[in-house]
């Protein structure tokens, strides 16, 4: 009965829910006149370009959470 146990115990971590790891959230949204939102914008001007001629405006993805990685280290030859 203990082996059982003490295997049961260890399995728990493993099918414990785990988060997402595949969602992506970008930085700029286009909000259009009519309750639409696309929020698949890196930089600002894609953005614009998106809403030009379709009565919109450009906010800040309130989801979007900057990469917790830091920028990889510089190489100096010298």
């Amino acid at each position: 009965m203990r082996p059982i146990l003490a295997v049961l115990m260890m399995a728990i971590p493993i099918v414990a829910p785990q988060p997402s790891q595949a969602e992506i959230t970008y930085p700029w949204c286009a909000q259009y006149a009519r309750e639409g939102r696309n929020c698949g914008f890196t930089i600002y001007d894609q953005c614009r370009a998106a809403i030009d001629g379709n009565s919109g405006f450009c906010i800040e993805n309130p989801m979007h959470r900057p990469s917790e990685r830091a920028p990889p280290a510089r190489r100096y030859r010298w």
